[in-house]
């Protein structure tokens, strides 16, 4: 992340970590992040990252599911010699973290023509 975007999402990070909003549960720090990566973050604090991201992507292009905003975080699976084939990211990881910002209020569920998750008024003011 480089740049105002990669700035804005680590002050947002680092506010959802210290205001307790978002919690990193034990399964987090043994799991992949998607089908095709080979290990683990290296990062120790990259719940609170893609926390953050997921938070302005519902802002961006709200109302959003899971399964596209698994697309999004998706990426290409070496194969081998065969060719790389594109694998969604976790769904677990986004269902966990939209849950928890769901119940803190920055999220709302919609069922209107479009289905997914909208952010908040209280949602809005906590990314500005």
């Amino acid at each position: 992340m480089t740049g105002e975007i990669g700035r804005q999402l680590g002050g947002v990070a680092e506010r959802l970590k210290k205001d307790k909003i978002v919690e990193m549960p034990e399964w987090a720090k043994f799991v992949k992040t998607s089908i095709g990566k080979e290990r683990v973050p290296e990062q120790e604090d990259w719940w609170y990252t893609r926390a953050a991201s997921i938070l302005r992507k519902i802002n961006l292009k709200g109302p959003i599911g899971v399964a596209r905003l698994s697309k999004m975080y998706g990426s290409k699976k070496n194969r081998g010699y065969k060719p790389e084939r594109f694998k969604p990211g976790s769904r677990k990881i986004i269902r966990t973290i939209l849950q928890q910002l769901e119940k803190i209020g920055l999220v709302k569920q919609v069922d209107k023509k479009k289905k997914g998750k909208l952010i908040t008024e209280e949602g809005k003011k906590y990314l500005e």
